[in-house]
């Protein structure tokens, strides 16, 4: 059994043997750089780590877990284009260094060439797992459409906003498993399990940065804590306050989200309104039932303890990060 350091080790070596074409370097070149501004890789970890949970050759799941990894950063080169985004890890993104039709076109070979890594699953699981990768990309698609349609809706039900992050968020991370769990020789009913552990986990972890960009230690956080408060971002903690303010406060509240206001005070008086009425709680309330419902479906697949605990440990840090 291999651990969590050296399976993490495994990819990062695999991501930097990713080969592509050298021309035409219009559509190459952003790629290359695109795969080589890094990221915790995650996705791709979680597909290892689930092959090596029920004792599978873990050399047959690297290339649909780079798969996994190019998908899902081709997904973050399209949301850079929509949110006008000029940073990507502290570097310019890719339409702001070369262009939009650029990116766009870039981010439309990089589907296509997760496709054919992910197709390289052994042959007596490959249709079971392209069954599960293509359902997910069209669940990432409908969520980041929720997402844009969100920017225009006056009022998101916390029901909506679950649902947005589960297709946005978390579906990836429970294929990412499921899809280990497959070439690992699980059987379904295992394999649903830990997909669903996934998911409820990526919920989670979604809820954690909705909390750290308010409440985050911006030392530590990587982006401009109360970012999400200057841009009205419907998130999970704006939605609560919204349900839960009454009276002047949520008069003061809905004064803030109207206001042009880009400073400090905005972010310093919104809190405070979060402050009053426990939404920090309510969101960590909320991590947590969904951490503890991640935990049960783990608990139910029928391995060795000791073959979950690197996911369990994995779980841990993530809803223990700082940043």
């Amino acid at each position: 059994m291999k651990s969590l350091a050296e399976l993490s080790d495994l990819i990062h070596q695999s991501v930097n043997k990713l080969k592509f074409p050298e021309n035409p370097k219009g559509l190459y070149d952003p790629i290359r750089y695109m795969i080589s501004l890094g990221g915790k890789r995650m996705r791709p970890v979680l597909t290892l780590m689930a092959c090596d949970a029920f004792n599978g050759d873990v050399q047959l799941a690297i290339s649909p877990a780079l798969g996994l990894e190019v998908f899902h950063n081709f997904t973050l080169l399209h949301d850079d284009i929509m949110d006008h985004a000029p940073l990507r890890r502290t570097k310019p993104t890719v339409h702001a260094k070369w262009n939009s039709n650029i990116a766009i076109l870039a981010g439309d070979a990089m589907f296509v060439r997760s496709c054919q890594l992910v197709m390289d699953s052994p042959s007596s699981v490959v249709k079971e797992v392209m069954e599960v990768f293509t359902k997910t990309a069209l669940e990432v698609c409908e969520g980041q459409q929720y997402d844009m349609d969100f920017e225009s809706m006056n009022e998101v039900s916390i029901e909506d906003y679950i649902e947005m992050i589960r297709l946005k968020t978390a579906v990836l991370l429970g294929a990412s498993l499921k899809i280990g769990a497959l070439i690992g020789k699980a059987d379904i009913t295992a394999a649903n399990h830990l997909y669903n552990f996934g998911v409820n986990l990526g919920i989670a972890f979604q809820l954690q940065d909705d909390i750290l960009d308010v409440y985050g230690d911006a030392s530590l956080f990587g982006k401009q804590v109360g970012g999400d408060i200057l841009a009205n971002k419907k998130t999970y903690l704006l939605i609560t306050a919204l349900n839960k303010a009454n009276g002047e406060l949520k008069e003061e509240l809905s004064g803030w989200i109207n206001s042009t206001d880009k400073t400090q005070l905005k972010v310093n008086s919104i809190t405070a309104i979060y402050d009053q009425i426990s939404v920090r709680q309510i969101a960590e309330n909320k991590m947590h039932e969904l951490y503890n419902d991640a935990l049960q479906h783990l608990n139910a697949i029928p391995i060795d303890v000791d073959r979950k605990q690197p996911l369990i440990d994995l779980a841990d840090s993530l809803m223990n990060r700082k940043n």
